[in-house]
């Protein structure tokens, strides 16, 4: 009877270092993911997989009227030369999109952000190499 009791607290206790250890991996892995990103990419990295987007006038649906200029961040060097390739199709993503917006979009943080936010999304759907990571607003003015 006393070496049943022996082995049933030496496998209690084997559970229990087992159950802390998957639960400090788990704890571990977790918080080091929320720190720094290693994956982020540099500035210089950043500018290279960028799209600069010739200033563009064209009216929006309130009669209104909007020169805008971006800048496209996209998540490799492939990708990068299939949006230039496809600059006249970016072109006409932004004409459509543009046309069917008020001018009251342009003139606050969250508005531009929509926006930004829906030219990506339309851009990604046309790109085969790789990914829209970021539209930027490098200029726009509203008239």
């Amino acid at each position: 009877m006393f070496k049943n009791k022996l082995l049933s607290i030496m496998i209690i206790i084997l559970i229990v270092i087992t159950l802390i250890g998957v639960v400090a991996f788990f704890v571990i892995t977790n918080f080091t993911k929320g720190g720094a990103d290693e994956t982020q990419p540099t500035i210089d990295e950043i500018l290279e997989q960028s799209v600069d987007i010739e200033e563009m006038t064209t009216n929006l649906i309130d009669g209104s009227y909007v020169v805008i200029q971006l800048k496209i961040q996209t998540d490799n060097k492939k990708a990068k030369e299939e949006l230039e390739k496809r600059n006249f199709q970016i072109k006409n993503i932004l004409i459509q999109e543009l046309a069917s917006m008020k001018s009251d979009q342009f003139k606050s943080k969250e508005g531009l952000i929509e926006v930004e936010d829906i030219l990506k999304v339309r851009m990604n759907e046309i790109l085969q190499e790789g990914t829209v990571q970021r539209v930027y607003i490098t200029n726009r003015l509203i008239q």
